[in-house]
């Protein structure tokens, strides 16, 4: 392995991981007056999207083991965003929902991508969207 590939500059992982600690820390302004960290706002996220979800599903959208997950969402519930429930046709399974709280919170949080993005002048941000996407699908396939 030449030096140069030891350079940070030629690293793949850097400009990912310090592009995702910006962007927490852009979307923390946005989320604070609601109540939410930003992990919490993935999983509000998908549930504005699908209202219910197990657990298990959910770890595998957001790429979240269970050791993150459960904590995340008894704080969730304590602050009355969602229902963690057993699901009555398997008993082993716990489905996640929206409490009206949670439901709520939508209409509030529906600006903030638009807000994130205003002012930004990148032409190609959905393109980059998708690729990041498609790394992700490969990553998940090896680990």
């Amino acid at each position: 392995m030449s030096k140069n590939q030891l350079c940070l500059d030629e690293q793949l992982c850097f400009p990912i991981y310090a592009a995702s600690n910006l962007i927490v820390k852009a979307y923390r302004p946005f989320l604070t007056p609601l109540g939410l960290t930003y992990p919490q706002y993935l999983v509000m996220l998908v549930l504005w999207e699908k209202e219910c979800v197990s657990v298990g599903d959910l770890g595998q959208i957001l790429h979240l083991d269970s050791g993150t997950l459960t904590p995340l969402l008894k704080r969730m519930e304590t602050s009355g965003l969602i229902n963690r429930s057993r699901d009555p046709n398997d008993e082993r399974r716990v489905l996640i929902s929206l409490k009206d709280k949670g439901r709520d919170l939508s209409a509030e949080a529906e600006k903030i991508p638009k807000e994130l993005t205003k002012n930004i002048e990148f032409d190609n941000l959905n393109q980059l969207r998708d690729e990041l996407k498609v790394l992700v699908n490969l990553l998940s396939e090896r680990i």
